[in-house]
């Protein structure tokens, strides 16, 4: 029976098509691409998947791994101010500049219940996956990238099992083949 919370648990990811949210060592650039730029027909839906332009404001609280804490930490600015962020982290010494660090998942539902949270971004691959595999992800909307990069961190892990109903999807004028998932618990 999965953990009683308040919150729903949402996840936004970009993915290559043969399924991988990160290239070796974490390298995020193939995010940043533009496969066949200039060659898609976009083919908005009456259902579209969630932009992060409408997806993001509906947050009040991310969650994330310590992966991403590290990479976002070494951006030049922090990119969430007025955001509560949670690092999910067992070794992150506590006090770092702004976020709160739970030590493992048992600890950060009950500190999503205490504070109250309602819509829960959740963020990284590690992370994203164990939310699922506790029954703690409610939602998840994937950007499908036009390409394969070959290696790097899975979208999902070998033992991953779910099952996922589509809420909207569409295709992007740069390519990216998006879709909303509700996850069917």
């Amino acid at each position: 029976m999965p953990t009683p919370r308040t919150w729903r648990g949402r996840a936004f990811l970009g993915s290559s098509l043969d399924g991988f949210i990160a290239g070796p060592g974490g390298d995020l650039t193939f995010l940043e691409s533009e496969p066949g730029a200039g060659l898609h027909r976009a083919t908005p839906q009456s259902v579209p998947a969630f932009e992060w332009e409408t997806f993001f404001p509906s947050i009040d609280t991310l969650v994330m791994g310590r992966n991403t804490y590290e990479a976002v930490s070494s951006f030049d600015e922090w990119p969430y101010p007025g955001t509560r962020v949670i690092v999910l982290s067992s070794t992150l010494d506590a006090a770092q500049p702004n976020v709160t660090v739970a030590p493992s998942i048992e600890a950060l539902v009950t500190m999503l219940n205490t504070v109250g949270a309602e819509e829960v971004y959740v963020d990284g691959g590690v992370t994203v996956q164990a939310f699922l595999e506790r029954g703690l992800l409610d939602e998840l909307t994937i950007s499908w990238l036009p390409l394969a990069i070959g290696d790097g961190t899975r979208l999902f892990s070998g033992n991953a099992k779910a099952t996922f109903a589509v809420r909207g999807s569409h295709v992007t004028p740069d390519g990216l083949v998006r879709v909303t998932y509700d996850v069917v618990h």
